[in-house]
């Protein structure tokens, strides 16, 4: 579909569809969804304490297992940097994927996504959790159907894009 903006003509679909790959990226980043926001959460509450640690601990003396020498105070700073890296882009991903899961359309994959990823339980707990007499099967299609929507929606924020930018 070719569209005129700005008096620029472009090439672009009005409804996005995920490819393979992003879907497949789509349920990585939720399957990590949980770990993320742990970290964050540990970040916030603790970031003196990481701060500290990474100056005082073992871990700051080598970066690099190939290093002759090491300056524990430079390599500190690194730690740290990269820490804070590391948060600001969670907080981009975390921000994205919840902005994804609010935009699902059916309620049971809904329930699904959050129980399942926002939460953080197994799939086994997962069906548990999801209303009496509902299949393993069902489930599982609901789960999927949710990862499609999310990996759809995320594609028009341009999140794909930007990892490709970043790593």
């Amino acid at each position: 579909m070719a569209m005129a903006w700005g008096g620029l003509w472009e090439q672009t679909e009005l409804f996005a569809k995920a490819s393979k790959e992003e879907i497949q990226s789509a349920e990585f980043y939720l399957d990590k969804y949980k770990m993320m926001c742990l970290f964050m959460e540990d970040f916030e509450n603790h970031q003196k304490e990481m701060e500290q640690v990474a100056v005082d601990g073992e871990v700051a003396r080598r970066i690099d297992q190939t290093d002759l020498h090491a300056d524990k105070t430079a390599n500190a700073v690194i730690l740290q940097d990269k820490q804070k890296w590391v948060y600001s882009q969670y907080e981009i991903f975390t921000a994205l994927i919840r902005r994804a899961h609010s935009q699902v359309i059916d309620p049971e994959e809904k329930e699904a996504i959050e129980i399942r990823f926002i939460k953080g339980y197994t799939r086994k707990e997962t069906i548990l959790f999801m209303r009496k007499g509902v299949a393993a099967s069902t489930v599982d299609r609901r789960i999927e159907a949710g990862i499609v929507s999310i990996a759809n929606s995320l594609k028009l924020t341009g999140f794909y894009d930007y990892i490709k930018q970043q790593f």
